[in-house]
Formats: C-alpha cells, structure tokens, sequence
C-alpha cells in the first residue's frame, strides 16, 4: 500500500481501473493485474477514511467535552 498516495489519487485511479474493465477495454491477460491493484486501491481508501474518521471524532471530543459531561448529568 502506498503511504503517500492520497484518497482522491486511489479513488481517480480505482474509478479509471472499474471503467476500463467495464468497457471491455482491459484484455484477459490484464485483468488479474487490474483487480489485484483495485483491491490495494480499495484498501488505501478505506485507511485514509478510517484515519480520517478517527481524527475528526477526536477532533470532535476536544471541542465539546463540557457537553457531554452536562449530558451525562441531565441523565441522573
């Protein structure tokens, strides 16, 4: 998996790679390979998310501790 690859630059490639295959452009002795790479770009793109997701949460609990703890105690 590449470490410096972006998400936009994974999902335009992956996008390229599912068009070519459904256009019947990519021949048989293509195929194996472009489904292999799909599958790293598919995998890049769901790290990139996760890592994004993680981020904005904690990003998210940084600025709004105090209510989540006034929520808590309304509960009681």
């Amino acid at each position: 998996m590449e470490q410096n690859y972006t998400y936009t630059d994974a999902f335009n490639e992956l996008q390229t790679i599912v068009k070519e295959i459904e256009n019947g452009t990519t021949n048989i002795d293509e195929l194996a390979g472009k489904i292999r790479r799909a599958s790293d770009l598919i995998q890049v793109c769901k790290a990139k998310l996760t890592a994004t997701e993680d981020e904005v949460n904690s990003l998210l609990q940084q600025i709004s501790p105090a209510q989540e703890t006034d929520d808590d105690e309304s509960l009681n």
